[in-house]
């Protein structure tokens, strides 16, 4: 079995016809067909089901795929990291951001690590955490730059130092409400546009002062609560590093002092795949 077979194999298993991954590849039937007899007889065990037109993977063809995934993976992984070898730091970073990783001092850090190794180059794949996540258990991406709350089982994590939440919107809405620091239950039945993984704890937070919110809007991203409070439709809650960037004027940006609301952002990757050394740096200088 050698690195050839397992891409023709996996190849195979995505298109779900030998005539159409023959077809992908650029080369005839007959030899992918006899690269896959090889395979079973070498490994003893059937692989496909072979129908009239498709293919379908067997329980220990099922098996193969899911470690072939893998075996591919840190197969180029390790081609990348040799190549990175002889040339000094340099390749190019597959790299997931949410929307408010550039600015403040996400910004100036990425700018230092580019400074310091300039031979990288990156290729960002954008998204909320959840979606940037997916994007880690898919392989699209090596390392995301993700804020918490998340699920970290099976995910190493670099986090950054806590920010504090803040409250935004227009003026009108913090009518009374003088301080340039204030707490969540002085948001008490003011319209509130906020971020939906962040609902139980914003929940949390007023239920613990006793108060209920007044839940305007909920999104998937950071970026529609700005842009909703921007518009002065409601008190945006927002992580700190979200809320440096132009602002309609008029509109008031003050800091919640509940710490149960912090967040943190983090430098993730995933325990179990092959990281690249660009990417550990990446994670240990970020």
């Amino acid at each position: 079995m050698d690195i050839r077979q397992l891409q023709y194999f996996v190849r195979i298993a995505d298109e779900g016809s030998i005539t159409g991954a023959a077809r992908s590849l650029h080369m005839s039937q007959p030899p992918l067909s006899m690269q896959m007899k090889l395979l079973e007889e070498e490994l003893g065990v059937t692989l496909f089901d072979r129908g009239s037109r498709t293919i379908r993977l067997t329980d220990a063809g099922k098996l193969l795929y899911n470690r072939a995934q893998g075996i591919l993976e840190l197969s180029g992984a390790a081609v990348r990291e040799l190549r990175d070898f002889g040339n000094g730091l340099a390749g190019t970073l597959r790299l997931g951001l949410i929307s408010s990783a550039g600015t403040g001092e996400i910004g100036r850090r990425m700018r230092q690590f580019s400074k310091r190794y300039p031979k990288i180059r990156y290729e960002i794949s954008e998204g909320n955490t959840y979606e940037l996540l997916e994007m880690l258990r898919q392989g699209r991406i090596e390392v995301a730059l993700a804020r918490t709350p998340f699920p970290a089982e099976g995910l190493s994590c670099v986090y950054l130092e806590a920010e504090p939440m803040m409250a935004v919107g227009e003026a009108s809405y913090f009518d009374g409400i003088p301080e340039k620091e204030i707490s969540i239950g002085q948001l008490t039945g003011k319209p509130l546009i906020i971020y939906r993984r962040w609902e139980p704890i914003i929940l949390g937070a007023f239920h613990e002062c006793g108060a209920e919110p007044e839940i305007f809007c909920k999104n998937d991203d950071a970026r529609t609560t700005a842009i909703w409070a921007d518009a002065g439709l409601g008190v945006g809650i927002l992580p700190y590093t979200a809320v440096l960037r132009g602002w309609s004027e008029g509109i008031v940006k003050k800091k919640l002092t509940d710490e149960k609301l912090n967040t943190r952002m983090a430098v993730v990757f995933r325990k179990d795949r092959y990281v690249s050394g660009i990417g550990r740096k990446f994670a240990e200088e970020f």
